[in-house]
């Protein structure tokens, strides 16, 4: 079994991005299914969505526009969505740092 974590660092201004809703599903035969929900703390970080998750293709879906919003500022991206795929290793810790131009993320630690 593999936890899923993440963190929303704002990359224009070098902190946490706090308050971003995310959506994790898993891909099935069927297409993508919902599978949890959370949104980032003051300090950017989400870490309990999957705690023991299979082996499988998740979908992290982050609400950016919301936050760009909220922050008086617009985006070109209304939601950043990441597929990778879980093939059992003990932690999966996928960050994204964001603009409002542009988006990185990596596998982290």
């Amino acid at each position: 079994m593999s936890g899923i974590t993440t963190h929303v660092l704002d990359a224009v201004l070098g902190k946490p991005a706090s308050g971003i809703a995310i959506q994790l599903d898993i891909l099935t035969p069927n297409g993508w299914s919902d599978l949890a929900h959370g949104s980032t703390d003051q300090d950017g970080r989400c870490r309990d969505l999957c705690l023991e998750c299979q082996s499988g293709t998740y979908r992290l879906t982050f609400a950016s526009a919301e936050y760009f919003h909220r922050n008086n500022r617009s985006s070109i991206y209304q939601e950043v969505a990441i597929s990778f795929l879980v093939d059992g290793a003990s932690q999966y810790h996928i960050p994204l740092l964001l603009s409002d131009n542009s988006y990185t993320t990596y596998r982290g630690s």
